[in-house]
């Protein structure tokens, strides 16, 4: 971080804004220059607020040189993490997570993880707990949903990914191989802090409209309690478009890459709404070098109990995964 202060500010201003800054494990030097005194300062620095340094006494500017997010900067940490989920390895390799939204029956999951399974797809989604916009739609199977998606993973070998909505949840999910939260929750620090202290991997959602920055800001919160587990997961932004669900930010991808050393998915299902678009969004994603996706399969989408209209059948899974395959290994990735 750097400091432009006022060519005029006393010595004394000098040593004292030093002496504060160095309370909080950061040490700096004066440049003089001809119109101003150049500060550049070196140690913790992420933990410092530019807005607020730059508010104080003769202070002209303050410019961040290194992220916020200092634990999960990619100039921190060179290498792409990788994330281990029961065989998967996710950032090393491309992965495949599909299920269905929620989990309705135990017919029914155990259905679609068997076919899932089958197809290629190396861990398991179902929702137990649904946030829904209207509190009259299906909230989800809650631990009974839980209690399903075990006997799945049992019946088929696949880990489980499952959405937790807070703290008080914390203990239904200990046999959980891969905790979500989801976009509703991106910022909801406490539920954040929580996980993070679990140990145990997160998958976290890109909020509705949140920015990129925001969006690692909240994996950081979560590595700041101790676990670097974190996968990303961009699954589409709320824009001024319509006619879809939201507007897949792929670029995004791209860009966190760049940002970040976590691994990232992509979510099609979420992103657009109409199932007859996952396919090409989620060729699109390979393309644009996630990591992995996550798609959302029911066995009978027109009597699905939440977002049907988004949701492929096992053969067109089938069918997409087959192309996968193929446009994977065509990007030099392998699949796990």
């Amino acid at each position: 971080m750097i400091l432009l202060l006022k060519k005029d500010t006393p010595e004394a201003a000098i040593r004292q804004l030093l002496a504060q800054l160095a309370a909080q494990n950061v040490k700096g030097g004066c440049v003089a220059g001809e119109d101003a005194i150049l500060l550049p300062l070196v140690g913790e620095t992420w933990r410092l607020d530019p807005t607020v340094l730059a508010s104080l006494p003769y202070v002209k500017e303050a410019h961040r040189l290194t992220p916020a997010y200092h634990l999960a900067s990619r100039t921190s940490h060179p290498d792409t993490t990788v994330v281990q989920v029961g065989e998967a390895r996710i950032g090393g390799e491309f992965c495949l997570i599909a299920g269905p939204c929620a989990v309705e029956s135990a017919p029914q999951i155990a259905a679609v993880a068997r076919a899932v399974k089958d197809s290629g797809a190396q861990l398991l989604r179902g929702g137990a707990f649904k946030p829904r916009t209207s509190p009259y739609s299906f909230q989800g199977m809650r631990s009974e949903g839980l209690d399903l998606l075990k006997l799945a993973r049992r019946a088929t070998g696949a880990p489980i990914v499952t959405e937790i909505m807070n703290t008080e949840h914390l203990p239904l999910f200990e046999n959980v191989d891969l905790i979500q939260v989801g976009a509703r929750n991106m910022q909801n620090f406490e539920l954040l802090k929580a996980v993070g202290r679990q140990k145990k991997p997160v998958l976290l959602k890109r909020g509705l409209a949140n920015t990129l920055e925001e969006f690692v800001m909240s994996a950081e919160y979560i590595m700041a309690e101790g676990n670097e587990n974190v996968i990303l997961c961009e699954r589409g932004i709320r824009t001024f478009e319509t006619s879809m669900r939201n507007t897949l930010d792929l670029a995004g991808v791209v860009m966190l890459h760049k940002m970040t050393h976590l691994p990232v998915i992509v979510d099609p299902s979420h992103a657009c709404g109409h199932a007859w678009m996952v396919p090409q969004l989620a060729k699109a994603a390979v393309a644009a070098g996630a990591d992995g996706l996550m798609i959302e399969v029911h066995n009978d989408p027109a009597k699905a109990k939440c977002d049907g209209a988004q949701s492929l059948t096992p053969d067109q899974f089938d069918e997409l995964m087959s192309f996968i395959r193929k446009e994977v290994e065509f990007f030099g990735k392998k699949m796990n």
